[in-house]
Formats: structure tokens, sequence, C-alpha cells
């Protein structure tokens, strides 16, 4: 066929934006198509800006300082909106133009304007004067938006979004977060943090219960401790707009008054206006397209990827995802490492990667726990990081990590090392002989590698003595 472009993207998030620019490596003509601002939500009202406000929020009231300085320290005493959105600006605005470049330096036509499909091969962008644009394949790369309940009102003061926090123009005394799943457990913490007073309704009965009990649970202590109440099991039945605040309503019958409704009960695909249809297309009834391990839909030529496919949903994967697409669009051997870290910018911060405890007992595999406190590490004293931990899980059979889970200050970063020797194969004896620097945060995985062989060395000496015999052992899952 003889079309415009061999590419079309539509959305210019981090799976579009890769997209896009892997096809261009690859000597492809390359259009992308975004209705609002370059960078999508991520870089205008999700990851970036959300990461930036915690780091100005962490920044402005000395949260990190203050077992060095006290409790009552602040770096100012009287925290702003304006405080906040002027570091947070400044770096929307460097980061839009920095996708801005990195697409024109690599040739890619960027249409402002909400595109539609005409056909498989064609569509509609309308932002002034419409334009049909054709292409041999194409990425959807919408992502997604905020789910809005019918029975709530929402009006961007008082009841909110995700994505409308950023619009306050105040920072509210008190807030009541609808439910704790990583968006809504994030702004929680930030707010704590401010002195807000808040509460966290959340309809299950663990708090991020795909991560690791023990983290959870130690992140559940830090939000209490800076005054967070959490009323897991419970349901919102209705929240009523009052002045000066609103009032919701839970099925258990209590009821909460805040100044602020924070609804963060999960995220809708943003596919409603592309007339999915007139490609051969449907979503599902979250509006997220199904695709396969190549992220082909159901219409070969047409691929999908990032938060519009749906589970993890975070920014580093859709940019995995958005490559992929592409180079599979293109007949182009790529693949993703299974070994997906998982971040959540809490205060303290939240990463894993690999099984947790609760995964690993329930598939019977057997392993053994080697756990590193920041307080004892010196770069965890001169951090004031009284709190933080990382947690190794480690095969009995042959020493390997099956998983890595760590809570505290860099805690997204401190992950990586754990995925590389997870990547490679390694065992904990590889970080037992390493040097680490120090003081640092990475030495951290010396020490709970040690307390790991420590633990193992315990078992086989019982073994070899005879007081616990080989099959008792198996017989007991260790």
């Amino acid at each position: 066929m003889s079309a415009d472009y061999d590419l079309l993207v539509i959305g210019s998030g981090p799976a579009g934006q890769k997209a896009a620019i892997q096809a261009a490596k690859l000597g492809r003509r390359v259009a992308l198509v975004e209705r609002h601002e370059l960078g999508g939500v991520s870089v205008n009202w999700g990851t970036i800006p959300s990461k930036t406000l915690r780091e100005a929020i962490v920044y402005l009231t000395g949260l990190s300082e203050r077992t060095t300085h006290g409790q009552s320290y602040r770096v100012k005493e009287e925290i702003t909106v304006e405080d906040l959105r002027l570091r947070t600006r400044g770096v929307i605005e460097r980061e839009v133009d920095v996708v801005r470049d990195q697409l024109r330096r690599n040739h890619v036509h960027i249409v402002h304007g909400s595109a539609r499909f005409l056909d498989p091969h064609t569509v509609a962008v309308s932002g002034g004067e419409v334009r049909r644009l054709s292409a041999e394949k194409l990425v959807i790369a919408t992502g997604t938006r905020p789910v809005h309940p019918r029975e709530v009102d929402f009006d961007d003061t008082t009841i909110v979004d995700s994505d409308g926090l950023l619009l306050l123009d105040r920072i509210p005394s008190s807030v009541v977060v609808v439910g704790a799943g990583v968006i809504g457990i994030e702004y929680a913490s930030m707010f704590a943090a401010l002195g807000a007073k808040v509460t966290v309704v959340e309809k299950r009965a663990r708090l991020l219960d795909f991560c690791d009990a023990q983290i959870t649970e130690g992140l559940q202590y830090h939000l209490r401790d800076i005054g967070v109440i959490f009323r897991l099991g419970e349901e919102v039945t209705a929240v009523e707009r009052h002045a000066g605040g609103a009032l919701t309503q839970l099925a258990s019958g209590k009821r909460v008054t805040s100044e602020v409704v924070v609804y963060a009960a999960g995220r809708q695909g943003e596919t409603d206006d592309l007339e999915l249809e007139r490609a051969g297309l449907q979503a599902d009834e979250r509006g997220r397209l199904a695709v396969g391990p190549d992220y082909r839909t159901a219409v070969d030529h047409i691929f999908a990827a990032g938060d519009v496919v749906g589970w993890p949903a975070l920014a580093a994967t859709s940019m995995e995802q958005g490559r992929l697409a592409s180079a599979h669009a293109f007949g182009e051997n790529a693949s993703m490492s299974e070994l997906l870290p998982i971040g959540i910018y809490t205060i303290p911060e939240i990463s894993y990667v690999g099984r947790t405890e609760e995964q690993l007992t329930e598939a019977a595999v057997p392993y053994e726990v080697g756990i590193s406190r920041y307080r004892e590490l010196a770069r965890g004293q001169i951090l004031g990081d009284t709190h933080g931990l990382l947690k190794l899980l480690v095969s009995r059979e042959d020493r390997t990590i099956l998983g890595v889970h760590v809570l505290g200050t860099n805690a997204t970063e401190v992950v990586h090392i754990g995925q590389t020797v997870m990547g490679l194969k390694g065992t904990i004896d590889y970080l037992i002989d390493s040097v680490f620097n120090y003081p640092t945060l990475a030495e951290s995985y010396k020490v709970a590698a040690l307390d790991a062989r420590n633990r193992l060395n315990a078992v086989e000496r019982l073994v070899h003595s005879g007081v616990i015999t080989q099959p008792l052992l198996e017989a007991a899952g260790g």
C-alpha cells in the first residue's frame, strides 16, 4: 500500500516516544500524534510532576533531617502551593523540551490534535483543521485517565482526582484519600509530610497487597507515626460537599470530614474517542487493549503499549513496551527482561524486583531471608534514615537471589544492584565477596547477604550434626 508514513504513533507519553524513536532509528518514516502537551500524562500530570513534588516536599519540610535537628525542624516554616509549583513547573517545561528535541532530532513528524480511526490504516486528526494521515503500521499509546465514578461530583477544588491535585490553589489542612493503590498512597504520604491530617480509605484489607508484607507494614508504621489514619477493609458509599469541605461516608457507618477528598480509585484507558471499531478493535470495560507478547493487537498491523494495555502501567515498563512494539512491527528481534523493578515514590520510597515471601511460600519454594537495616549503616545515619531496610530472599538450593525488597531513602535506585545480580543469575556469594564504597546504601547488599548466609549455614550445621535430619527438614519445607 502507498501510505504517508511507515509508522503512526498515537500518544507521546513514555511508550509513544520510544516507539516513534525506535522506528526512526530503523530508518522508517514516522509521525506522532498528541492532543495535549508533548510527554503526555507522564510528563505533564503524572510521573514527572508528582515525583518532583515529592522531592520539593521532602526538602522544604526538612523531613529527612529531623533525626539530626529535631522533630520541629523545617527548611521553610510556611510552605505554599507556589513554592511547590515553582519547582514542578520548571521541571515539566524542561522535560517537554527534551521530548520535543529527541523527536525532532530523529526526524519524527509531530502532529498536534485528537486522532480517530477512519479505517485500519487511516486516522483523522482534529485540531483546527482536520487532517488525514495513513500509515503501514500503527502504535496506540494513549495512556490512561483517572476513573470518575458516576456518583462522585468532582469539582477540582473539594473533590479531586489524582491529575487534578496539581490544580489545587492551597495546601489543605485535612485530606481523605480514597484508594490506597500506588498513586493514592504516594499522595497520602506527601500530604502527611506537609502536616495535613490524612485518612486513607481502602476496600482491600491490606495496603499495596502486591508488595512484600514486611515492607508495606514498615511503610504503614512510618505513615501512622506521622499521623496518617488507615481505614482498610472499608468502602466509601457517598461524598457530600459542604461549605469549607466534604463529608465522606463509609459503608461501616463511619463519617470522615476533610477539606479535600482525593479519589485515586484506578485509571481508565484513554480510548473512548479513537473510534476503535473502524480499525477492527475493541477495548475492554476499562478502556484497555489486549495485546500479545509482541504487543500486537487483534489487528495484525496495529500495536499498543504503555498504560493503555494495563499492568504494570509504569513509565519505565511503558518505555520498553513502546520500543518493543515498534521493533516487532518491523520484524526486529527485541526482548525485555522478565525482571521488572517496581518503584513506589511514597515517603519513604518502596521498590522491589522478583518474588515476595508470600509468592515463594505459596509456590513451596525453599528460601532464606537476609536483612540489612539502614540504621546499622553509616550512610543511613548520615542521611538520618532510621527506618529503611533492604531484604533479600535467597534460594536454599543454589543461593541465587529470588527477590529484592527495599524500603527507605533511594529505594528505587538501590534496587537495581540486586536486579542486575538476579539477571546474571548471581548468588549472595558474589555480594559477599564484593567491595562496596563506604559509606553507601549499596553496602546494605553485603550486610543482607552475610545475614542470609549465616542463616543458611546455621541450618546446614544442624543437618550435618544430625540434630535435624534431611527428610524432616524437607517435610518442614526447608
